[in-house]
């Protein structure tokens, strides 16, 4: 007997390769996917200027991470979380920060479906103009906004899902893929044992179900050979001893090392570690 529906995710047009590197930009669900790439020995980068909730705040990251010529990974996420913008009223223009400025300078707008797709759709061209082999994935945060109204919430990601729909659909590369992480909350984890104490962002444990999902959608055979290997050698460097001082765990962190400079050789790993 089965006791929940299950979102078929398939696998993915795109694949994630051995400890490349990512670009991750977006919502605060997507520092929580950044954060398992990097505990899983990807080099991540993630909302360098600041979270980005809305599609046009996105798009504004980009263009400064070009403008200061940064280069574009081959693999980047685009994570939605909000349709509601901030103009500031002096110039009309949306602003991704209002670095405490008083609320009274700011009018809040909310983007249509169509706005919605124009902002992902430059978005994609941008990207692809920079990074010809660049493979795109685009998700919906399924963390709530208490502060709009639980129905005003469900309409927000309900404009991002058509806008990112018709963005992908209209796109002119095959390499813009939509991963279901709203849908897997929605659909699947629809029981509050999966949510934190504020009942809005998730545990855990439902962060660690939507990556393993996520593995099992995009990521490579090598990718998953890579990390297999590169576990047992993060548990050993994050290892707290109860005493460090002693003959055997400083033998046992020589060992260690070893392991970890053959390993990277191995893999050209790019991480910090």
């Amino acid at each position: 007997m089965e006791f929940r529906t299950k979102v078929e995710t398939g696998k993915a047009g795109i694949q994630i390769g051995a400890c490349e590197e990512i670009l991750l930009v977006g919502s605060c669900f997507a520092g929580e996917m950044g954060q398992r790439f990097r505990d899983n020995g990807f080099p991540a980068t993630v909302n360098p200027y600041g979270t980005m909730y809305n599609p046009a705040s996105i798009l504004h990251t980009l263009e400064r991470l070009l403008d200061e010529g940064r280069q574009i990974p081959r693999t980047v996420f685009l994570t939605l979380g909000t349709n509601h913008v901030y103009r500031l009223k002096e110039t009309g223009e949306i602003v991704d920060n209002c670095e405490k400025r008083p609320a009274a300078l700011f009018e809040e707008e909310v983007l249509t479906i169509d706005e919605c797709t124009e902002y992902l759709r430059k978005s994609v061209e941008l990207l692809k103009a920079h990074q010809p082999k660049v493979q795109i994935i685009m998700t919906v945060s399924p963390i709530r906004y208490r502060k709009y109204g639980y129905h005003e919430s469900q309409l927000s990601k309900a404009t991002l899902l058509l806008g990112l729909e018709k963005a992908i659909r209209t796109s002119t590369t095959s390499k813009v893929n939509y991963y279901p992480a709203y849908e897997i909350v929605m659909d699947e984890l629809r029981d509050y044992r999966f949510y934190a104490a504020d009942m809005l962002h998730l545990s855990e444990q439902a962060v660690d179900y939507i990556w393993e999902r996520l593995v099992a959608w995009c990521f490579s055979d090598e990718a998953i050979a890579f990390m297999d290997e590169w576990r047992p050698i993060r548990q050993a460097l994050t290892h707290r001893p109860f005493n460090p001082e002693s003959e055997e765990y400083l033998r046992f962190m020589q060992q260690t090392h070893e392991r970890l400079s053959a390993f990277k050789k191995k893999w050209k790993m790019l991480s910090s570690y």
